[in-house]
C-alpha cells in the first residue's frame, strides 16, 4: 500500500509540476475562438462597403494567419511574395485562378489588386475544402449568389 501511495504521488507531481509551456511559435485557434471572431467580421462585412472584413491573428517571420468572411465578391488578387492557404469554413464561392491579370493596380509593394483576370480556370469552393493559390498567380474570389462565405488563411512568405 505504500508504495503504490508514494507512486501515486510521484505521478502527481510529474504531473502538476513537468508540464511545460508550449513551444515558441506555437498558435492554437479552437473551433469556438473562430466562431467568436466570425461573429464580429459578420457586423463588420455588413458595413463595410466591399462588404469584406478579415481579422489577421497571428503574423510570424515566415508566414502569418487570418480569418476571412465575405458577403460579396472580392477583387482580383496577385501576391508577387507570398502564397495563399485557404481554408473553407463555411458558405459557397468559386475560386477564379490562374491566366493573366489585366489592368491590376499596385497597393502596396509586392500587391497588386483590382483589374481583372483573362483566362483562368474556376474552382468551386465548398466547406472543408483546402486550395493552396502559388505566388504570382492571379486569384478571385466569387460568391456568385451566395451570401456569405468564410475562409481561414495562412500566407507563406518569402517567394
Amino acid at each position: 500500500m505504500r508504495k503504490a501511495s508514494l507512486f501515486c504521488l510521484l505521478t502527481f507531481a510529474l504531473l502538476a509540476f513537468g508540464q511545460q509551456a508550449p513551444p515558441e511559435g506555437f498558435e492554437h485557434w479552437s473551433a469556438d475562438s473562430l466562431r467568436q471572431v466570425l461573429q464580429s467580421l459578420r457586423v463588420e462585412a455588413a458595413k463595410d462597403p466591399h462588404h469584406v472584413s478579415v481579422q489577421r491573428l497571428k503574423d510570424f517571420p515566415n508566414d502569418f494567419f487570418m480569418l476571412a468572411h465575405r458577403q460579396a465578391d472580392g477583387v482580383v488578387e496577385w501576391h508577387e511574395t507570398q502564397a495563399d492557404v485557404f481554408f473553407v469554413q463555411s458558405g459557397s464561392a468559386v475560386l477564379l485562378v490562374g491566366g493573366t491579370m489585366v489592368g491590376g493596380e499596385t497597393t502596396e509593394p509586392h500587391e497588386k489588386r483590382n483589374g481583372s483576370i483573362q483566362g483562368g480556370v474556376r474552382v468551386k469552393l465548398s466547406p472543408g475544402d483546402i486550395v493552396r493559390i502559388p505566388a504570382k498567380v492571379p486569384h478571385q474570389v466569387l460568391l456568385e449568389g451566395a451570401p456569405e462565405f468564410t475562409y481561414f488563411v495562412v500566407k507563406i512568405k518569402g517567394y
